[in-house]
């Protein structure tokens, strides 16, 4: 025994050498003392070395923990798990592993080719095959971004998403947005003040299929982020910039020349933008096909003649134009010249539009179908008329809307030919339109099918029988509400001559009585909805609707 173990302190222990011939495993050594050493026996050696702490005589060991990793290490572990379930399973351990995960772009994850994994489809799946989801006020984080990444990311990506009223930056989780969802595709963001370009140039940095933006009142982004996003976005399609003051021309300059093959909707509103936005668009808009632009102070009548001089809107089908003090009659004479094809416009609080700019687009504009004013005030009796002798053969609706300068004047029309091809007539709360004007529109509008006439108290029996007999189709949806005027006898004749095609009828505030109703149970076999609210109607004329074997109702509306 004295030739294995000399314990007077002066030989050494085990003197023939290290017992493992590995220097790396002398860790199984503890030396407690300068006089003593201990021996433990070999073991599986752990990778990670737990450490031992002394507390009087007995020694601690602290169990190994993952969390003593540094983030390369850890990130090397997560990038290379079997499957997006996993990945999103250690997310969910803290916010050190969800930004780690999250900073893992998708061509960085080395898939497990050997191994099955089943992923179970998300039921928030739409029709078109991409993930959509929206965020509001204090929900829209940056660590609720970053779990959205990391858990859309095995699933195809996120291919919409919404973030409204938000008082955060964002940066940090439109960054994970951009490197977890490259299929992004839609992208909204509403009320958000304090949204700065860096998030939004990462998004252009990781997310270059976006094919539709959306920012509303989104102040403290400017023209960098949106270059940044029109150089990475070729297949960008819908664009809508309304309320960002720091957004101006070159941005949508270069907006315009890049997508210029592949933008189709455009929607600019409340922006400091100036005429050469308008004929940037009207050259380079070459695949543009709805057009909408609201209260741009800054836009003069020449930006409207130069946008449809510039000859690039030859695809335009829908315009819609708001609170545009440039919009005049030469600048409306230059649209319908440059934009052949368009279907739909829509004039709203112009207030230099008047009678000459409305009959010259008609004579222009030959594939008008839809025609829509509102707040027009400068455009009379004239105007109107004017525009349905010269329209195109393609007009099927007329919408008027609030506006004042519209009188009866007691025009006699010379023999013309009758606008065959409207279908729709809408007027509404025009004080000055009366009977004079609703006659000499039945005899220049014989085929009409649907008929609103609301809130106009100039409206009597007088006018509105001659409509009635003028209309040779057959009316099918009829909205007299507000027109206190009309009585029985107009709801009786209309039901004896157009009960046949009759689908929706709204008599809301006529003086009516069950008169009428009787009459409708009479002769309505197709009407499905009806509103008497506010008419002088008893229990009686309801019981004759409940009555009739002819009457197919299916909506009643009775109210006051």
């Amino acid at each position: 025994m004295s030739k294995i173990f000399s314990c007077n302190g002066i030989d050494n222990f085990f003197p023939g050498g290290s017992v493992y011939p590995n220097p790396k495993e002398s860790s199984l050594f503890f030396s407690i003392g300068h006089q003593a050493d201990v021996y433990f026996p070999h073991q599986k050696r752990s990778r990670i070395s737990a450490p031992i702490v002394f507390s009087g005589e007995r020694f601690e060991q602290k169990k190994p923990s993952i969390e003593i990793l540094p983030d390369e290490c850890l990130f090397e572990i997560f990038r290379r798990l079997p499957g997006g379930r996993e990945r999103s399973s250690c997310a969910c351990v803290s916010k050190r592993w969800l930004n780690l995960v999250c900073n893992i772009c998708r061509d960085e994850i080395n898939d497990n080719k050997g191994g099955v994994v089943s992923e179970v489809e998300d039921e928030d799946v739409e029709g078109d095959g991409y993930l959509s989801r929206s965020l509001e006020g204090k929900k829209a984080t940056d660590v609720r971004l970053a779990a959205i990444a990391v858990g859309t990311s095995s699933r195809g990506g996120l291919g919409k998403l919404f973030i409204r009223g938000s008082n955060s930056t964002l940066s940090i989780g439109l960054r994970a947005i951009s490197r977890g969802c490259p299929s992004l595709r839609v992208l909204s963001l509403w009320n958000l003040s304090y949204v700065v370009d860096e998030g939004l140039c990462e998004i252009a940095d990781g997310c270059h299929q976006l094919e539709k933006l959306d920012f509303c009142h989104c102040p403290a982004i400017t023209d960098k982020s949106l270059l940044a996003l029109a150089k990475s976005c070729p297949t960008l399609m819908d664009l809508t910039i309304e309320g960002c003051a720091n957004i101006g021309n070159e941005c949508l300059q270069a907006v315009a020349r890049s997508s210029s093959c592949t933008l189709t909707k455009v929607k600019l509103q409340f922006l400091n933008i100036t005429d050469v936005s308008l004929a940037v668009i009207g050259h380079y808009g070459k695949a543009v096909t709805d057009l909408s632009l609201t209260s741009l102070p800054n836009v003069s009548k020449k930006g409207f003649w130069v946008m449809g001089y510039g000859h690039g809107l030859l695809k335009l089908k829908s315009f819609v134009v708001t609170s545009c003090r440039g919009v005049t009659d030469l600048g409306l004479e230059a649209v319908a010249k440059g934009c052949p094809n368009l279907k739909q416009l829509c004039l709203q609080k112009c207030a230099l539009l008047s009678d000459n700019g409305l009959v010259s687009f008609a004579k222009t504009a030959s594939s008008l179908e839809s025609l829509q004013l509102e707040e027009c005030d400068r455009v009379t009796q004239f105007g109107l008329f004017g525009f349905l002798l010269n329209c195109g053969a393609k007009l099927k609706a007329l919408s008027l809307v609030n506006c004042l300068g519209i009188k009866d004047l007691n025009l006699g029309l010379p023999p013309v030919f009758p606008c065959k091809s409207l279908r729709s007539l809408s007027v509404r709360s025009c004080p000055g339109f009366g009977d004079s004007s609703l006659v000499a529109l039945g005899k220049l509008c014989p085929q009409l099918q649907h008929v609103e006439l609301s809130g106009l108290h100039g409206i009597t029996d007088a006018g509105f029988l001659p409509l009635l007999e003028s209309c040779e189709g057959g009316l099918a949806k009829v909205n007299l509400n507000g027109c206190v005027n009309l009585s029985d006898k107009v709801v009786c004749i209309m039901a004896d001559l157009h009960g046949w095609t009759l689908e929706m009828l709204n008599l809301d505030g006529c003086k009516i009585s069950d008169a009428s109703l009787g009459a409708i149970a009479d002769n309505c076999q197709l009407l499905n909805d009806l509103d008497v609210s506010g008419c002088g109607i008893t229990d009686s004329g309801i019981a004759s609707l409940a009555r009739s074997n002819r009457i197919n109702l299916q909506i009643l509306s009775v109210s006051g």
